[in-house]
């Protein structure tokens, strides 16, 4: 849910498992050109107690990396269809990329700068967990968890942090899909000092 006042994290007192997730998708009416998207792909980001949760979902078929394989780390995933999820330290400047695919294989990196890595070298991030379901008609849904004490570790996470998601789907004609309105003409998600500040709302009962 973006709005002027931030971007929701749902928190829930209990921890959170796969499988049993019952929580809001906050959908994505547009992409990055403003086309209506049909159907609507939806997000959510939920915080335990001791995890992030990102879960991603779409109802229609995706294209997944060559490569990907479930619950695996994998470079590029965005070059076909992925979730990503920005999360940006407003002091620092620093911010950590994660990269989502439809099956569950993943990716990290944390950046110093708008496109400066902190390492040229591919190193996931410790204890990352990821999880999926695809149906026979191909919709999916996904999910992974972020150690919440490394997030406040290395981006000092909490209600100053900045965060976007985005989507890139439809491969290989590629609609780019942002939940935070970055401005420009052409699609750019490494924009730290655009994305929206965190809110955190209590889960629905």
């Amino acid at each position: 849910m973006k709005s002027h006042s931030g971007m929701t994290i749902f928190t829930s007192k209990r921890p959170l498992a796969w499988g049993q997730l019952d929580v809001p998708m906050l959908g994505l009416q547009k992409d990055w050109y403003g086309t209506p998207l049909v159907p609507q792909p939806a997000f959510s980001l939920v915080l335990d107690a001791q995890h992030l949760w990102f879960i991603a979902h779409h109802r229609k078929a995706a294209i997944i990396h060559p490569k990907a394989r479930p619950g695996i780390f994998q470079a590029e995933l965005w070059k076909y269809d992925c979730a990503e999820l920005f999360i940006a330290d407003p002091v620092s400047g620093r911010y950590l990329e994660f990269n989502l695919a439809p099956n569950s294989a993943w990716w990290s990196c944390e950046f110093t700068a708008p496109l400066v890595r902190d390492d040229e070298v591919d190193i996931p991030m410790p204890d990352v967990l990821s999880f999926s379901e695809i149906a026979a008609d191909g919709a999916w849904l996904a999910a992974m968890t972020m150690p919440l004490d490394l997030l406040e570790a290395r981006l000092n996470f909490g209600s100053q942090s900045r965060i976007n998601v985005s989507m890139i789907l439809e491969y290989p004609h590629q609609r780019f899909i942002s939940a935070t309105d970055l401005g420009g003409e052409k699609p750019h998600f490494h924009q730290p000092d655009r994305f929206s500040q965190v809110r955190f709302t209590e889960l629905p009962k």
